[in-house]
């Protein structure tokens, strides 16, 4: 087993003043070259964008992106026709494929949002490009994983172009959750939303990440409450 530790004030920083946004890996202008992806997981990024601001339109191709707002909402507009607002409890997944055009904007001109952006590699380039959403109850993650991106039809999740997998849990303090990934030499990449926990022999707080690779299993124990995601990815690059 192999791990690679991100604590979360080694993240790259930016604030424009609408945008105050860390960075775990290298994005923008912040370059680390130790942090340029793990495996397949290119970006994650923890955005908090104030009132009435946000995104203009901007392109992406090959690129599977997935927004998971942790307070607030979106408002979200994209070149497939969609537009729509992302609430909190909502995921949202866009295959870029051969290529879109988004915005994004906080639905309200007072509160900040704060969101998670995520960048995963697809598993093949080109391909129409395509949106989905849905919302996920979060007292079905009680002590449990919640599956909510995954390529396989079984996990009721969003539909990912990669052997990728997305999983929320939250745990009370003292309890343990295993996280098997489900692709054979897939890593596993643990980020704590809120509170501490330990995996990988390492202890975890708020914003921490951890990447694992060449385990079958990954334990996670939560030393306090914790809200805690596992990132399953292939491990390229």
């Amino acid at each position: 087993m192999t791990t690679i530790y991100h604590p979360a004030s080694q993240r790259g920083h930016v604030n424009f003043g609408w945008l105050d946004s860390h960075h775990s890996f290298s994005f923008g202008n912040w370059h680390d070259r130790e942090k340029v992806q793990f495996g397949a997981l290119r970006v994650l990024n923890d955005d908090i964008v104030k009132g009435g601001r946000g995104f203009d339109g901007h392109p992406h191709e090959n690129m599977e992106i997935i927004s998971i707002p942790l307070k607030g909402a979106l408002a979200h507009k994209d070149s497939t026709g969609t537009n729509g607002i992302i609430y909190t409890g909502d995921v949202q997944l866009m295959s870029a494929g051969s290529g879109i055009t988004h915005s994004e904007y906080n639905a309200s001109h007072y509160d900040d949002v704060n969101f998670l952006q995520i960048w995963i590699f697809p598993r093949q380039n080109g391909g129409k490009p395509r949106h989905e959403q849905k919302s996920f109850d979060p007292a079905l993650r009680a002590g449990r994983w919640q599956v909510i991106v995954s390529p396989r039809p079984e996990d009721g999740a969003l539909r990912i172009n990669q052997d990728a997998r997305l999983a929320l849990a939250k745990l009370s303090a003292g309890s343990t959750l295993e996280y098997r990934p489900v692709f054979e030499g897939n890593g596993v990449y643990i980020f704590v939303v809120e509170g501490e926990a330990e995996a990988g022999g390492q202890v975890l707080q708020r914003r921490d990440g951890l990447g694992i690779s060449g385990a079958d299993v990954v334990t996670v124990h939560a030393v306090s409450r914790a809200d805690v995601m596992a990132i399953e990815v292939p491990m390229f690059g």
